[in-house]
């Protein structure tokens, strides 16, 4: 999967495609059907790509691309994101397995779940991810 240029931006709800920048910031773009676009400044606004979000794990961190890919090989339906916060735990615990449960909180699930919800139907979600970047 190949999230790459997707990011979650900090007081904005939903993902977002970054596809450049400009003096005034980053040019972002909504992942619907709308491809609404917008700039968002560099100076106050916190960004974090998908690919390097990770999730709390008792002895590692867990990345969310392996979340992502789990709850995709499992094959079955997400829980709704208004499931009750045992069964959104339950769920977690097949996907992720390992997460630390005392600072994974129900609403850090409901959003990835949101997200995955989101992406699934994606083009770049079937993608492979490209090679990383060498230093050098």
């Amino acid at each position: 999967m190949n999230l790459r240029a997707l990011v979650s931006v900090t007081g904005k709800p939903g993902l977002y495609k970054l596809i450049g920048q400009n003096k005034a910031g980053f040019i972002l773009e909504t992942l619907d059907e709308k491809k609404i676009k917008s700039t968002v400044s560099i100076s106050t606004t916190k960004m974090a790509t998908l690919e390097d979000i990770t999730i709390y794990g008792e002895d590692e961190e867990i990345r969310l691309v392996d979340v992502l890919g789990a709850i995709k090989d499992q094959g079955k339906e997400t829980p709704e994101v208004k499931a009750s916060g045992d069964a959104l735990r339950a769920f977690f615990r097949e996907v992720a397995p390992g997460h630390d449960e005392s600072r994974v909180y129900s609403s850090d699930i409901k959003k990835i779940i949101s997200w995955y919800n989101l992406l699934k139907d994606l083009p770049l979600f079937e993608e492979e991810a490209p090679a990383p970047i060498q230093q050098g």
